[in-house]
């Protein structure tokens, strides 16, 4: 895929390397993403996106971290007003914690096992209705 063909640009937020490294691939390939950085604990995502200065339009986080939480990085984003999406895609996405990150900000849960397709397709559609290359500035 040539740069010109990606319009969303992803921030993962996951500890386990296996599952960041065959997210990275299946997003990057099928869903027209680019994948622009990753952190594996709560710190290290909040300095990235406080020093990207929107690298990113999108925040996949999981919400068990290897330091801190994915709830805590999505109550940050919310109290910062962080203008970045953001997913969470967790193995503990039950009823009461999908609550509780859509309470948080999160646009959209989904669970690890069961529906990554619905993320790439949720990543497909975020990526359609972002501005191509050439658009007017400010859009995105």
């Amino acid at each position: 895929m040539c740069a010109s063909d990606v319009r969303l640009r992803v921030f993962l937020v996951e500890d386990s390397p296996v599952i960041r490294e065959n997210l990275v691939a299946t997003l990057e390939e099928i869903a027209r993403v680019q994948v622009v950085g990753w952190a594996d604990e709560e710190g290290a995502a909040r300095q990235w996106l406080e020093s990207a200065d929107g690298g990113c339009d999108l925040v996949v986080v999981d919400i068990f971290l290897r330091r801190g939480s994915g709830l805590g990085l999505l109550d940050w984003l919310s109290e910062a007003q962080h203008p970045v999406r953001r997913v969470v895609l967790s193995n503990y996405a039950s009823p009461d914690m999908r609550r509780r990150c859509l309470a948080r900000g999160a646009d959209a849960v989904f669970d690890k096992p069961d529906e990554v397709d619905a993320l790439i397709e949720h990543c497909r559609l975020l990526a359609d209705a972002a501005p191509g290359p050439g658009s007017p500035a400010g859009a995105s």
